[in-house]
């Protein structure tokens, strides 16, 4: 990518990151509040109900930034390396790794943010600030600093990559259907007249595509969630935790929690998250 395209997809990016977190955020509350150890009402129930919010907001524009510099760069490089004509398989794969670094490169600014905000959203009477402090006082090291601000990292990725692989392949090759379909409609006299799908279209394919990708993954995010939320006493593998989770609370369905509020909120997310960045793009395209 030249320097201007990456700073359309950096700002786009900015802009898609920052609107969704800033309008979904009481629902991700809610989710993480069914989700953690205790239930919902035990977790603070419908009150401060935007608790970690400031967390959240000052990560949202690098960490969707970093995703889509990432993910357009790579796609780019990728498609001109690899990329042959009418390959459905080969497109798909490209969107996977291309999504796949990106969530990667994300991660490095959304997993500390997303332990302070689900530890202030669960904490009674706590805010971003408090949380990080208490995380601060309560490392004796840098190290242990780390540790603890990176809690869930290897469960995030774990759930990003799966979550993400199916989405954004699932979203170009919707946005490419919807594309031919239009195609084919035009009169034989505007076979020549490039087709460009509209920003609205492509936040419906992302609604539909981050709807599949999140009923599809919750399990994986509801040990995240309780990763992030253990204590220094609690450090158990992801095999205890699962084990633990299975016995103690219900089966099968403990790795459902939240799934209603989770598809609800990535689908109507996915609409503006990709939406506003669609728009923003062509704008800035322009």
């Amino acid at each position: 990518m030249n320097t201007n395209d990456m700073m359309i997809s950096l700002l786009s990016g900015a802009c898609a990151g920052t609107s969704t977190d800033l309008a979904f955020f009481p629902i991700d509350t809610i989710k993480t509040r069914l989700q953690a150890k205790g239930g919902f009402f035990h977790n603070g129930g419908y009150k401060g109900i935007y608790r970690g919010l400031g967390s959240c907001v000052i990560a949202s524009a690098p960490s969707a930034s970093l995703f889509f510099v990432t993910y357009d760069s790579m796609k780019t490089f990728l498609k001109k390396k690899y990329g042959k004509d009418n390959d459905r398989g080969n497109y798909t794969l490209i969107h996977m790794v291309s999504s796949s670094l990106g969530e990667i490169s994300a991660c490095l600014v959304r997993v500390p943010a997303e332990v302070i905000k689900q530890k202030t959203q669960t904490t009674v009477g706590s805010t971003s600030w408090k949380t990080f402090t208490s995380i601060l006082h309560s490392s004796a090291s840098w190290n242990d600093l780390r540790l603890n601000l990176y809690r869930g990292w290897s469960t995030t990725i774990m759930r990003e990559i799966p979550f993400t692989c199916i989405q954004f392949p699932l979203y170009e090759y919707l946005k490419a259907y919807w594309k031919s379909k239009e195609q084919q409609s035009q009169s034989p006299n505007d076979n020549s007249k490039h087709v460009t799908l509209s920003p609205l279209k492509g936040a419906m394919c992302g609604s539909i595509a981050g709807a599949i990708a999140a009923s599809l993954t919750t399990p994986l995010d509801v040990l995240k969630t309780r990763i992030m939320l253990s204590t220094d006493k609690q450090r158990d593998s992801l095999w205890t935790i699962t084990k633990n989770l299975y016995k103690e609370e219900g089966g099968i369905k403990v790795f459902f929690k939240g799934v209603g509020p989770r598809t609800m909120w990535i689908s109507a997310g996915g609409a503006i998250f990709l939406g506003v960045y669609e728009t923003v793009h062509a704008v800035l395209d322009q």
